[in-house]
C-alpha cells in the first residue's frame, strides 16, 4: 500500500506493542530518508491495533490485510500484487 501499513505478527513477551512500532517507525523511517535523500518525519505518531481473538478472527484479519490492494483499486486480480501470498487463502 502506498500510504499505510497493515502488519499481522504475534508479539513476544521481549517488547511492548507500543516499543516494537517505536522500532520500526524509527529504523524504516531513517531508512527511507537516506534512500530518498531527506529528513524528517516519515509515519503519524498513532497506530491502529487489533487484538486477534480466536482462530476466525485471524483468518479475517489476515484476509483483510490481503484483499487491502484489491480494494484500494491497485490490481485487478490480488495474485497480481507482490505481496499477496497468505496461508489463509489455500
Amino acid at each position: 500500500m502506498p500510504d499505510h501499513l497493515h502488519w499481522q505478527f504475534q508479539l513476544l513477551e521481549r517488547y511492548s506493542l507500543a516499543e516494537v512500532m517505536k522500532r520500526m517507525k524509527g529504523r524504516s523511517a531513517q531508512a527511507i530518508n537516506i534512500q530518498k535523500s531527506k529528513q524528517g518525519k516519515v509515519w503519524q505518531a498513532d497506530y491502529y491495533e487489533h487484538h486477534i481473538k480466536s482462530e476466525d478472527d485471524l483468518i479475517n484479519q489476515a484476509r483483510y490485510i490481503v484483499a487491502n490492494p484489491l480494494r484500494a483499486g491497485l490490481v485487478d486480480n490480488i495474485s497480481n500484487y507482490a505481496f499477496w501470498d497468505c496461508i489463509y487463502l489455500k
